[in-house]
């Protein structure tokens, strides 16, 4: 039986949006999933029980429309040029229009004034932005996620290959799902941490060596890091055919990695959700099927070891 309750998500099909919208109705709630378009994933969805809503989240009238009612909202953009911070823009005004109680904003953990990734700056901007309304926000800037892993995953015969330019840096890789946990959390009780910035990481810190070493654990095939430069790596991001803007964030954020802003340790997924997030071997071992082949990002012979 659903509560009065009701939660708008963002990005609802994404890997933190659709787990959000799965934790929430399992609680009762209801929930509205902002969609970009009507497809399989929204009909999904609408199967567990959310209301659907089609709009563009560059659309004031859309979102708006879509804030009618709500209590909380999880606001999630994608990496493209010059649109994030006009989006948080609507987004801030709909949401303080119709009497929201909180926003939960996906930034990254990159986000601060100096970056040197456009987009990673945008974030921080947006960040400030959303601090200037009346509605609780809390930012969350997560480490890379753990499904770069199966992304720039290469499966040759029976090895493993991590091609990518992060050096010898370390951070823990987090999961969506855990990721989404926390964010349940906070929509049901903002109110703990309204204009907290939470860095989420998951459970333990790694270089891609040791990274590698855990992968090869889990599914029984040697797995290996082969570091690549990071100019090299972004000539195949080019060549694969990434947009520039993406181009420039992976390439500034590869050396933010490899200087030490993804790395560090800390227990907020556990104290916020409740439960402790997942390991690598956790992770890979419920994504298995996913290592049986070349990752949808994979950059197969455009690559050179550095």
């Amino acid at each position: 039986m659903s509560t009065e309750r009701l939660f708008l998500i963002t990005a609802p099909t994404g890997n933190t949006g659709a787990p959000t919208v799965k934790f929430l109705l399992e609680g009762g709630h209801r929930v509205r999933a902002f969609v970009h378009r009507i497809d399989h994933r929204s009909a999904a969805l609408a199967d567990l029980g959310a209301e659907i809503v089609e709009g563009d989240l560059l659309d004031f009238r859309a979102v708006s429309s879509a804030m009618a009612g709500v209590d909380a909202a999880y606001f999630c953009y994608p990496i493209a040029p010059g649109t994030l911070l006009p989006a948080t823009t609507i987004f801030a005004q709909a949401a303080g229009e119709a009497g929201v109680d909180a926003v939960v904003n996906m930034s990254q953990i990159s986000a601060r004034r100096e970056a040197k990734s456009n987009a990673a700056q945008q974030h921080w901007l947006a960040e400030r932005l959303l601090d200037r309304a009346t509605f609780k926000t809390i930012h969350l800037r997560p480490t890379f996620f753990a499904e770069w892993l199966k992304w720039q995953w290469q499966r040759d015969d029976n090895e493993g290959v991590l091609r990518l330019p992060f050096g010898d840096g370390r951070h823990a890789p987090i999961s969506g799902t855990d990721q989404a946990a926390v964010i349940a959390a906070v929509l049901r009780n903002p109110a703990p941490h309204d204009r907290q910035i939470y860095p989420l990481v998951g459970a333990r810190e790694l270089d891609h060596y040791g990274i590698a070493a855990e992968m090869a654990d889990t599914l029984g095939i040697p797995v290996r890091y082969q570091p690549v430069g990071i100019a090299e790596f972004a000539i195949g991001l080019v060549a694969a055919g990434f947009p520039d803007f993406f181009v420039q964030h992976i390439s500034s954020v590869a050396q933010d990695y490899r200087d030490g802003i993804f790395s560090g340790e800390n227990n907020l997924v556990e104290v916020i959700s409740g439960h402790q997030p997942m390991t690598v071997a956790d992770y890979v071992n419920a994504n298995r099927a996913e290592f049986d082949h070349d990752g949808r990002f994979v950059q197969r012979g455009q690559l050179k070891a550095s």
